[in-house]
């Protein structure tokens, strides 16, 4: 199974990013899907998360700019990023329990490669 990220990029302050992250090989079924960053210089942190049955997590001060989403059936996770700060700068990583169709009761924590935001002042 792999994560796959896309849609980071460089954007000026104040713009909006659109992140994406699928899911693909021998998938059964998959229970929360989130993201989380690491800026320069700084620790592993919670951007968002969003359960299976739908439910959004937020980490602080994330709620106000950040929606996250997902479409089930196309394995995707997304990140709608508004109002960028610098601060936002980071790379970000997705992550997802993931049960493989050769074990469907067990769910396994999975990380994507990350994706690159750059927020210029």
């Amino acid at each position: 199974v792999q994560l796959q990220a896309s849609g980071g990029g460089l954007m000026q302050a104040g713009g909006s990013l659109r992140l994406s992250c699928e899911a693909s090989g021998s998938i059964a079924s998959i229970n929360h899907m989130g993201w989380w960053r690491v800026a320069p210089g700084k620790q592993r942190e919670f951007v968002a998360m969003i359960t299976d049955e739908g439910r959004p997590k937020y980490g602080d001060s994330m709620k106000e700019r950040f929606v996250i989403s997902r479409d089930k059936p196309k394995h995707t996770v997304y990140l709608q990023m508004n109002n960028l700060k610098s601060e936002d700068t980071a790379i970000y990583y997705c992550r997802a329990g993931v049960a493989q169709v050769q074990n469907k009761y067990a769910y396994y924590d999975t990380w994507g490669q990350g994706t690159q935001v750059t927020v210029s002042s």
